[in-house]
């Protein structure tokens, strides 16, 4: 999970949803990870991802935050940090919290990956 600095908006047109996914796409692949779910909401974004080696979603989520976030400032012509520190990760380690995980993205517009 990803959060916006301060708890504010990361998406504020639905063009910024879509350029989003196009850095995820790209930092998947540089990355060697799999992406099973994620849910894009205005101030934060939820990933199930899994690298194929140790540090690769750490990379895929610098790699998004810093090109997003430099998108995001110079389309909206603003400065400073878009995400809140270090991204969270927590380990998915029970069929049960799996199946909750792929559930609140499945209720969503965004849903599984559709690449």
């Amino acid at each position: 999970m990803q959060r916006g600095n301060n708890r504010q908006a990361l998406f504020f047109h639905d063009d910024d949803y879509s350029v989003y996914r196009g850095y995820l796409r790209e930092a998947l692949v540089k990355n060697n990870c799999k992406l099973y779910a994620f849910v894009l909401m205005t101030n934060h974004v939820h990933l199930l991802a899994l690298g194929e080696a140790p540090g690769r979603v750490s990379g895929l989520m610098q790699w998004v935050g810093r090109r997003f976030g430099r998108y995001v400032n110079a389309t909206y012509r603003r400065s400073g940090i878009l995400f809140e520190g270090r991204y969270q990760s927590s380990l998915v380690d029970s069929e049960r919290y799996l199946l909750t995980c792929c559930a609140i993205s499945s209720s969503t517009r965004y849903g599984p990956p559709a690449w």
